[in-house]
């Protein structure tokens, strides 16, 4: 008990550098859970092959909605075939008298429950774009709002007729073919899949269009695979993060031990042992290190959840992992301990003579 009194005074000596080496132990903690929390957030031939179930098809709309530099204006917008879509899709749940409006008019359009609660959409609202991938003005009418099954379910896209997008273009720009982006398969099991893909690819092999069949998970994985170099270089970020929060660390004990070198020298002829002397350093470096990561965790989680609200149609689903804290906490606690291992080592290995001549 008295090595931890001793301790609690050495921390808060000097009030001013502990709370600085906190602060800053805290705010690269919480950097840290940021990166790792977006790095941890960024799918009628068909029919005939044996082990598919039902088949849809989508392509993406791009567009500019209002301020192309305000985040809040981008979403996804896809152009779907409005009467199988959401047989395929159950997450997206849209009540039916909502979905059935919807498959009567060629320019109506779903969109999620967050979408319309962030720009104040509601049914019957006419949402107005310019177009970039398919020039012009756009307009659709607001006939669904859907919501998710659970709470892993993005509710910032949007989704409209397809047979529109391909009749609008054809209007506008004569003899552009307009085709289905990519289809989307419902199979009997997932033990047939990889049957299925070979065997629609092949049919395909040698047409105007050949065709790559993957998973859902896989697809995903492709848009992710596009920013693997942002994402690399996060990741290289959250390491060098880590080493911050010892440097950080490190600086604080050793100017505090080199300080108290003396006093060191006084408790050796005491009689205090060198385990009571690396108790005193370690518990004092720990204690920083821990107050700094518990501090810097509890701002992540507001940082995370003030994020996710200025991006939300990038990061419509964000959540710190359970992982995230760990290794976060571990972190800082590892760096305490290596922030202390130098000048622990130097403090015992210092003769009383040496240490009392010693003036800190």
């Amino acid at each position: 008990m008295k090595l931890v009194k001793i301790v609690l005074k050495n921390v808060f000596r000097h009030r001013l550098r502990t709370v600085l080496t906190m602060l800053g132990i805290a705010t690269a903690v919480m950097a840290f859970g940021l990166i790792r929390t977006i790095v941890g957030a960024w799918r009628q031939q068909m029919l005939g092959v044996p082990g598919v179930t039902a088949v849809s098809w989508a392509n993406w709309f791009g567009g500019v909605y209002g301020d192309p530099n305000d985040f809040k204006n981008f979403w996804p917008r896809l152009a779907i075939d409005p009467e199988t879509y959401f047989d395929l899709y159950p997450e997206f749940q849209v009540p039916p008298d909502q979905l059935a409006q919807f498959r009567k008019e060629r320019n109506a359009c779903i969109i999620g429950r967050k979408l319309a609660q962030q720009h104040g959409f509601k049914i019957g609202d006419v949402i107005t774009m310019e177009g970039d991938i398919f020039p012009g003005r756009w307009e659709w009418v607001v006939r669904g709002i859907y919501t998710g099954r659970d709470q892993t379910v993005d509710e910032t896209q949007m989704f409209f007729h397809w047979d529109y997008l391909r009749e609008q273009v054809q209007q506008r720009e004569p003899g552009r073919p307009v085709e289905p982006g990519w289809y989307i398969l419902r199979v009997q099991s997932p033990d047939v899949m990889p049957r299925v893909a070979s065997a629609i690819d092949e049919q395909f092999l040698n047409s105007r269009a050949p065709t790559k069949t993957e998973s859902e998970k896989a697809f995903q994985q492709g848009f992710v695979q596009m920013s693997s170099a942002i994402i690399t270089s996060l990741q290289v970020i959250s390491v060098v993060i880590v080493g911050i929060i010892l440097l950080v660390l490190a600086n604080t004990i050793v100017m505090a031990v080199r300080e108290r070198t003396r006093e060191y020298a006084v408790l050796k002829t005491l009689g205090f042992s060198a385990r009571h002397l690396v108790g005193l350093i370690f518990g004092e470096s720990l204690l920083i290190a821990a107050g700094g990561g518990l501090l810097g965790l509890a701002l992540t989680f507001p940082m995370v959840a003030g994020f996710g609200k200025a991006l939300p149609t990038f990061f419509p689903i964000i959540n710190i992992a359970p992982l995230t804290i760990v290794l976060a906490l571990a972190a800082a606690l590892v760096a305490g301990v290596v922030a202390a291992l130098f000048p622990a080592t130097r403090v015992v290995r210092t003769p009383i003579v040496t240490g009392l001549r010693t003036v800190g």
